[in-house]
């Protein structure tokens, strides 16, 4: 049997299991298998019992301060439920994102499609001399120019200025002409335009955006000879606008139309009224 010592109350303890001295917490000390005593036998202590025959009568066991049961002892705080958790949130965050895209994005592109074939539908290519002058009316089209709750502006009083103005809105105007844009037309001509083409052809606001088509023989164009009368709300543009024309066979031909556009201000901007073209004598191109 082996025998167990307490090296500060010399008690004994033949519990195999036991380390330390249940009075004062002091590690056990083992001791050679020899005889006890028999005034030493009153000190064993039974692996059985729980106090010492020789404590007193009734007094409560207290463990030592130092002493703690094995399955008291505090283990390590476990990780690896924290990291599963945060593994499955991050797996449903990007499942959640992949079924959002799959959903939202083939709608956008088809919606960006659908704005886009909209915006060619009308956009054809046309005669090489298609509409240069300008010659166009749409009195249906009156939502191009709505009247706006902003506060008026009186038309401005300075002739260079309306030159300088009136020469970008030519420019515009042209532009317009060839790309067939009909949005930048209706804002640019008043609901009451006419224009009269070289032919002699008269055509309204809304004959001419009915018709125009997009010309792409136009390789060249600038304006000559400008100049402007103005009186009060109303303003006169006369100048010639001279373009180089690529024709079927692939020549550039040089083209002249000497033209009279009217504007009037009204929403705070100036708006044509009309436009005379007329082809140049010199200009080689037949009327």
């Amino acid at each position: 049997m082996t025998v167990k010592r307490c090296p500060t109350c010399k008690k004994t303890f033949t519990d195999q299991n036991l380390s330390f001295c249940i009075d004062d917490g002091t590690p056990l000390v083992r001791v050679d298998e020899a005889p006890v005593p028999a005034h030493d036998k009153e000190a064993i202590v039974s692996p059985t019992t729980e106090t010492h025959r020789s404590a007193p009568t009734g007094a409560a066991y207290l463990p030592p301060g130092g002493y703690v049961p094995r399955d008291k002892q505090p283990g390590k705080r476990k990780i690896w439920p924290w990291v599963v958790g945060f593994l499955t949130l991050l797996l449903l965050v990007l499942a959640g994102l992949g079924f959002a895209t799959a959903i939202f994005v083939p709608s956008m592109l088809r919606a960006s499609n659908e704005n886009t074939s909209n915006f060619n539908r009308n956009v054809n290519p046309g005669d090489s001399n298609a509409n240069l002058g300008s010659n166009s009316n749409e009195n249906a089209d009156s939502d191009a120019n709505d009247n706006s709750n902003a506060e008026e502006i009186p038309p401005p009083t300075s002739e260079s200025d309306v030159l300088s103005t009136l020469t970008d809105l030519e420019h515009e105007w042209t532009v317009a002409n060839i790309n067939a844009d009909k949005k930048k037309l209706r804002r640019i001509l008043a609901d009451d335009y006419v224009g009269t083409d070289p032919d002699g052809t008269v055509q309204g606001k809304a004959d001419y955006l009915r018709t125009i088509t997009r010309n792409t023989s136009i390789q060249k164009w600038d304006f000559e000879d400008l100049k402007v009368n103005l009186r009060g709300d109303r303003a006169s543009l006369t100048g010639v606008l001279r373009v180089e024309v690529r024709n079927r066979e692939g020549e550039i031909l040089p083209q002249a139309f000497r033209f009279t556009d009217k504007f009037v201000w009204r929403d705070n901007r100036w708006q044509a009224v009309s436009s005379e073209v007329k082809v140049e004598v010199d200009s080689g191109v037949k009327a």
